[in-house]
């Protein structure tokens, strides 16, 4: 199928239907490669996107896992894994050689790659509400470094303490941060008070911490949703999203500020 569809383009480009640059980007969307009956890797998502394409553990056979991330690691890439077991850490760790290899305990997150991390400019803020929110905030911390930004941190700043806040998030604001990813569980209101003191796009990342009727985050997931303050909200849990999501705009906000010579 994929071979017809290059073959499709390319008799278009030969016809003059379409341009060079119009056939190159459609065929970089048919780019994957299969392994198996297993999966099929996207290898030109950071290209097409500039957001990597992460390897989600959680699911898979150790065996599984460590075969398509050795397949993945093809040229001068890194690749992320997220929500790894201790199993499959240490079926990675046996079976996987490369030059850069790190693990974050907090985040359950491994990072294989071939080539150092490329450095953009962007630069993004985390802060969690408490310290329950450490985990979920560094699978954040995790994705927003892996696409070149970098990273500072405002951990257990609470809002039942508001007051420790403002000192942080001064500084914060001072280092030139593009945009904040806010981490909270419970009730789920840091990232609306956030939101409404800071000039950068802010992305309100719920976590699954709290316990009784709304417990689970689906409180802190429906009190960011009815925000008064204008903010982005991904799913509960769901660190990698809101790392990326940061990183993007910290890496368009970073582009744009290079003035070319």
């Amino acid at each position: 199928m994929i071979t017809v569809s290059i073959t499709s383009i390319l008799t278009k480009v030969g016809k003059n239907e379409i341009s060079i640059n119009e056939a190159e980007a459609q065929i970089k969307l048919l780019r994957f490669k299969e392994i198996s009956e297993i999966a099929r890797i996207d290898c030109h998502r950071s290209e097409r996107t500039g957001i990597p394409e992460a390897i989600l553990a959680e699911g898979k056979s150790s065996g599984d896992l460590a075969t398509i991330v050795a397949a993945s690691l093809t040229g001068d890439v890194r690749i992320l894994i997220t929500r790894v077991s201790d199993a499959q850490l240490h079926e990675l760790k046996s079976h996987i050689e490369v030059p850069y290899m790190v693990w974050n305990e907090r985040a359950r997150t491994l990072v294989c790659g071939t080539a150092p991390i490329k450095k953009t400019g962007g630069r993004v803020g985390i802060i969690t509400a408490g310290t329950a929110d450490i985990p979920v905030a560094e699978e954040a911390r995790v994705a927003a470094e892996e696409m070149g930004c970098d990273v500072d941190l405002i951990y257990d700043a609470g809002a039942a303490g508001i007051h420790r806040l403002f000192p942080d998030l001064g500084r914060l604001i001072e280092k030139g941060v593009d945009a904040i990813v806010v981490a909270a569980g419970r009730d789920g209101t840091l990232p609306t008070v956030v939101a409404g003191l800071v000039p950068v796009p802010v992305i309100g990342l719920p976590v699954s911490v709290g316990y009784g009727a709304g417990g689970k985050g689906e409180a802190a997931l429906l009190s960011m949703l009815q925000s008064c303050s204008v903010l982005t909200v991904v799913n509960i849990d769901a660190g990698f999203v809101a790392g990326a999501f940061a990183a993007r705009v910290a890496n368009l906000a970073a582009a744009a500020s290079v003035k070319p010579v």
